[in-house]
């Protein structure tokens, strides 16, 4: 990046708590396989219903999580989306609409699989949140 008071993209990376243990090798992996996107805001990122090919990480800015047209959740710095739908290779399973301008790291679907390859503990890592997020899901259910 030309401003040098900017976080460099390895920086991003390590701010997301997903990749916060990485090595240098595996942040440095990590990068290469990562492109930088923005979305303006009320842009929908990815969309319920349609098969999804990446992987996000918002780097600043916040999103919205809508299902059937109800919010579910906020997303903001450090938060990541659209794992599901690269691993089961369904279509999303919710909808992600930019609430504020978005900087984005995307991890394309065809990198995806080789980093998960690379970086076991990121595989781990995913299965937490995973795991987290179905626990949400399930306590919600019952309230």
């Amino acid at each position: 990046m030309s401003d040098n008071s900017l976080p460099s993209k390895i920086e991003r990376l390590r701010s997301i708590w997903l990749f916060a243990e990485c090595s240098k090798k595996e942040l440095q992996l990590l990068e290469r396989a990562c492109d930088e996107a923005t979305a303006s805001a009320g842009t929908i990122i990815c969309e319920e219903g349609h098969f999804g090919r990446d992987f996000y990480m918002i780097t600043s800015g916040s999103a919205k999580v809508t299902k059937s047209g109800n919010e579910v959740a906020r997303l903001e710095a450090s938060d990541h989306f659209g794992e599901l739908a690269l691993l089961d290779h369904q279509p999303r399973s919710a909808t992600v609409t930019a609430v504020t301008d978005v900087e984005l790291l995307v991890l394309p679907a065809r990198e995806f699989t080789s980093v998960l390859e690379e970086i076991p503990t990121m595989a781990i890592r995913l299965l937490a949140t995973m795991a987290a997020q179905l626990r949400r899901a399930d306590e919600a259910a019952y309230e």
